[in-house]
């Protein structure tokens, strides 16, 4: 839970998800603090990406509140929740790039359509975004299709941060980047927070990031959050759950789920 002295920016009440028969998330309760790093932790499959993509306007979950700056966004209609989350940057696991349009395009998407900032001055702020993430001016002009999957994943975070919004919503933002750039990205995301007034929520795979890189830290287990706190607290926590994945180990109530063999 956020303490006594925190904002809270992304609140998340008895939120529940079902595919058909399947329910993914169960009863999720989660608040997110205002100006900080929050991340998400959980193993394969158990319902990260589906929690993300609700906070993101992109599911609508079965049961449960979202309330972002306290205001609903479940609840309304499609429109009054896209106007509710146009100060929400989102970076998707496989970048979420427009395949026709050119990375500096792609980039300055949301400023030149929804903002209405001219071509010309788009074009160079996005090469300006380029560089924050370590990609060279003439990346600008190629298609995702010609970049590798880490250089897609930088162009995916320069256009989150090129429209400077108050939330980010990140899953995987270092995957697959080498050590120097995601140390880069973080240095980036905190000065977008220093700057910015921002607040991310993330997800993450990278253990060494969620204690030395984040605030706070939720844990998901077969769709339920099954420990929450400071990162500072995870390894006085008692919990078999948080430790037995943060450290990595093999032996614990978290058990691997293996395809039967014919």
């Amino acid at each position: 839970m956020t303490t006594s002295t925190d904002t809270v920016k992304l609140s998340i009440a008895g939120l529940n998800m079902s595919f058909g028969d399947a329910k993914v998330l169960h009863d999720i309760t989660m608040d997110i603090p205002a100006r900080r790093k929050t991340v998400l932790i959980g193993p394969a499959a158990s319902g990260k990406t589906v929690l993300m993509k609700c906070v993101a306007g992109i599911h609508a979950p079965t049961r449960g509140a979202i309330k972002l700056d306290g205001q609903p966004v479940t609840g309304i209609s499609q429109r009054a929740r896209n106007e509710r989350l146009a100060d929400t940057g989102v970076l998707f696991q496989q970048g979420g790039l427009f395949d026709s349009l050119k990375v500096w395009e792609n980039i300055s998407f949301s400023l030149i359509n929804n903002d209405g900032m001219n071509r010309t001055e788009a074009r160079e702020l996005a090469i300006d975004k380029l560089a924050r993430v370590n990609l060279p001016a003439g990346t600008a002009d190629l298609l995702p299709s010609e970049l590798s999957g880490g250089m897609q994943k930088r162009v995916g975070i320069a256009r989150v941060l090129a429209s400077q919004p108050s939330l980010m919503l990140l899953d995987e933002p270092t995957a697959g980047l080498d050590p120097i750039t995601t140390k880069a990205i973080y240095r980036l995301l905190d000065r977008s927070i220093e700057d910015s007034h921002a607040t991310v929520f993330a997800i993450t795979s990278d253990m060494d990031a969620a204690r030395s890189e984040y605030d706070h830290l939720f844990m998901l287990h077969e769709g339920r959050i099954v420990w929450q706190g400071p990162v500072a607290d995870i390894d006085t926590s008692g919990n078999p759950y948080v430790l037995q994945l943060i450290n990595g180990r093999a032996d614990g109530p978290i058990k691997m789920r293996m395809k039967a063999r014919a």
